[in-house]
């Protein structure tokens, strides 16, 4: 079990900025910039890779609920959305996850 679901299950405490049927958003533990939100689906989706086709709704969700809380949390200047994908990708958790950064100027590469 991931800390993620452990985060979904209640059995982890989160500081939690958004919550409905099919995902919660919560802020980062570690940021990475001023605010830095991760928007997880309630379903166990290892990665990005691992989509079917049948998730494109939610996939299309958690992109929505990322620019709900970008703007709800003051980003309206602007904001970055990553999702990492594998061990190479840079995903530290296997669970699929949508990473919202803002609150400062985002520099391109990001590294």
């Amino acid at each position: 079990m991931t800390v993620f679901q452990q985060i979904i299950d209640k059995e982890i405490p989160a500081e939690i900025v958004h919550e409905d049927d099919l995902c919660l958003a919560f802020h980062d533990v570690a940021p990475q910039a001023p605010v830095h939100v991760l928007v997880i689906p309630r379903k166990p989706i290892v990665s990005l890779a691992e989509l079917e086709d049948a998730d494109e709704l939610l996939i299309g969700h958690l992109m929505l609920v990322a620019r709900q809380v970008a703007l709800e949390l003051g980003l309206e200047s602007g904001f970055r959305t990553v999702i990492n994908s594998g061990e190479d990708g840079g995903q530290s958790v296997d669970h699929l996850h949508v990473h919202v950064l803002g609150g400062r100027r985002l520099e391109w590469p990001p590294g």
